[in-house]
């Protein structure tokens, strides 16, 4: 495997390759090491024995690198196999095969968490002595209601209400006074607009006709 422990010289990247300091990826290493015999009831060199391939890891601490690297950097597998040296479909493979070993050996130890429960009354029981509870979720589309009522129920606060018509958007627009190298800029390019700033990478056009243009960073949205 291209991506060597021993080029791992700082705490820095410890932690940047693998999330953990060199000494708690030892006392790690050393567990993986037993839960990997555990796993397979042989240890590494022993499966390796006799190959006439080179396998990708020689040990099972660099299969245990490669496994938190890969979690940690969250690299397509075409690309991850590109840094350690091996094809997409082997760092899929290597990976499914750490993470396995990981999860049996978290489980057996007791330090793997629940991951699913029988019924609510099971998972109140599991959480009954945790005073703070909290959620990871990913925001999920909704249709937009048609009752302004409505609309409030289901309004976050995150976003800035907007109107429905190109007439209604009013954005709370600056000029680029503090900034006269972007609206000397923006001038030269679109004479005929007035460069205003509604965030960061987008800037808004606003001609004569009142109608809004859009560049930057929301370059071809239409409102």
């Amino acid at each position: 495997m291209k991506l060597k422990v021993s080029e791992l010289t700082t705490d820095r990247k410890w932690r940047a390759a693998t999330g953990y300091p060199e000494v708690q990826f030892k006392k790690l290493s050393a567990l993986f090491s037993e839960w990997y015999r555990a796993y397979f009831h042989q240890s590494m060199h022993e499966r390796h024995a006799g190959l006439e391939v080179k396998p990708a890891f020689d040990t099972e601490e660099e299969l245990l690198l490669f496994t938190l690297f890969s979690l940690k950097s969250g690299l397509t597998y075409d690309l991850l196999g590109l840094v350690t040296g091996m094809d997409g479909s082997n760092a899929k493979r290597n990976q499914e095969l750490g993470v396995s070993i990981l999860k049996a050996g978290l489980s057996a130890a007791g330090h793997a968490p629940k991951r699913s429960f029988e019924d609510v009354g099971a998972f109140s029981e599991y959480l009954k002595s945790e005073t703070t509870l909290i959620l990871d979720a990913t925001e999920q589309r909704t249709q937009r209601p048609g009752d302004p009522e409505d609309q409030r129920v289901n309004y976050s606060g995150k976003k800035s209400p907007y109107g429905q018509r190109n007439g209604d958007f009013q954005p709370e627009a600056q000029d680029f006074d503090d900034q006269p190298a972007v609206g000397r800029l923006y001038s030269r390019l679109c004479p005929d607009e007035r460069a205003v700033s509604a965030g960061s990478g987008l800037v808004f056009g606003l001609p004569a006709n009142g109608r809004l243009r859009l560049s930057g960073a929301a370059e071809g949205l239409s409102l």
